[in-house]
């Protein structure tokens, strides 16, 4: 089968947008959480950060008609795809070859309650005409191809915190398969309205720690719950062959992905990170490679008292005695959790890692859980030579994604 080269990254962050200024995020450790009770009414509800992206300017990217048209999740979603084009430096002409994958958690749901607060108010005739296109959850994927004239296989992802790593391994068995040469995969979330943080709140999945310098930090003794964060990441897939006929610099080689269910509970994860395990075991078995020729995994790492201690047993049942020597990271700790975009996102780091010789801090991580017992690279970058990366995503529900990414 066709090897998949990454050669294009396209990000829309709260450290940065675009793969220079994000990877510039990363390096510099930059936190790009804040207080939002000001600009959020969370009456009642005890979050009161998130990772903000607070310079997105979506008429930058998409003409002003066609920008009102769209949820906020899915104007994301057209800049980072426009951005891997730019970064991979690629004019899409045969367009029938190429498909589009993007996932989300929610959508746009801010579509939604709004409407609902004009139907209650205003009466059936004032709802927008616009809101189901606007609010379904293949929005993202339909106007990403639809922009850009991409007439291949298009598909919206819709599991939980992993669906954009779905999305890739969906464009990645494309290629694979000889049927599309390019793709354009990841995902987008926006859905920083008070209703969210309500639901999440209530369930006691988020952090209810008040100092955006310290409210998201993954497997840290004093986490609490992770942070809501908003953003975009769509990554420019390519067969090798395509990649070098038109002269492409490769970023990485996508080489593995592997998929789970744990089929044990809606939210939690079982004790010991099974269907993780699983998930990094296929990934790794697809790709050809062993738990040995692992360099560093950028881990699912939400800051949640059960994702964190579950996937760490799961990363020691995959790498046995080899677990302690190997860096862990969780970049959330950065830009919070970006729910359906998270898994995009988190390859581009994974991809800095590769390229820049550096792994991406834990920058928060401050206090040690005895449960939590691996090398989660705190507070600044590290100098490494990484070849081979696994990058974990899993989402509510029990789905799990792991992806291979490896030096060129």
């Amino acid at each position: 089968m066709p090897r998949v080269w990454v050669t294009g990254i396209g990000v829309v962050t709260p450290i940065g947008i675009g793969r220079s200024e994000f990877f510039r995020g990363l390096r510099e450790g930059r936190v790009g959480i804040r207080r939002v009770d000001q600009d959020v009414d969370l009456s009642g509800i005890g979050a009161k950060v998130a990772g903000v992206v607070d310079d997105f300017d979506p008429l930058s990217f998409i003409p002003a008609k066609r920008a009102r048209r769209m949820g906020r999740v899915t104007q994301m979603a057209v800049t980072a795809a426009r951005l891997a084009l730019e970064d991979g430096a690629f004019n899409p002409r045969d367009t029938q070859r190429g498909g589009v994958a993007v996932g989300t958690g929610v959508g746009a749901l801010e579509a939604l309650v709004d409407n609902h607060r004009v139907l209650l108010e205003r009466g059936a005739e004032r709802v927008s005409p616009f809101l189901a296109p606007v609010m379904m959850p293949n929005a993202p994927a339909a106007e990403v191809s639809i922009e850009l004239g991409i007439k291949g296989p298009s598909v919206g992802v819709v599991t939980a915190c992993a669906a954009s790593a779905h999305a890739l391994g969906i464009a990645w068995g494309w290629i694979r398969r000889g049927e599309v040469d390019w793709a354009l995969a990841g995902g987008a979330e926006s859905v920083l309205i008070p209703i969210v943080f309500a639901a999440f709140d209530r369930m006691g999945a988020l952090s209810r720690n008040p100092d955006p310098a310290t409210a998201s930090r993954p497997f840290d003794a004093q986490r609490d719950g992770f942070v809501l964060g908003e953003g975009a990441g769509i990554l420019l897939l390519e067969s090798e062959e395509h990649a070098r006929g038109r002269g492409a610099e490769p970023l990485a080689d996508f080489c593995g992905f592997g998929q789970t269910s744990d089929a044990f509970h809606i939210t939690a994860p079982p004790e010991d990170g099974e269907g993780g395990r699983r998930a990094m075991e296929r990934a790794l078995a697809s790709a050809g490679l062993s738990p040995e020729e692992v360099d560093y995994i950028n881990a699912h790492g939400t800051s949640t008292p059960l994702n964190d201690r579950a996937e760490t047993r799961a990363i020691k049942a995959l790498l046995g005695a080899r677990a302690c020597e190997v860096p862990v990271s969780s970049t959330k700790s950065q830009i919070g959790h970006l729910l359906g975009a998270a898994g995009a996102v988190e390859a581009g780091a994974a991809i800095f890692a590769i390229l820049e010789g550096l792994i991406p801090a834990t920058v928060t991580w401050r206090n040690r859980d005895p449960e939590c017992d691996l090398d989660y690279v705190p507070g600044e970058v590290r100098p490494a030579r990484v070849r081979t990366v696994l990058s974990n995503s899993f989402g509510f529900g029990g789905q799990n994604a792991c992806l291979v990414l490896k030096a060129v």
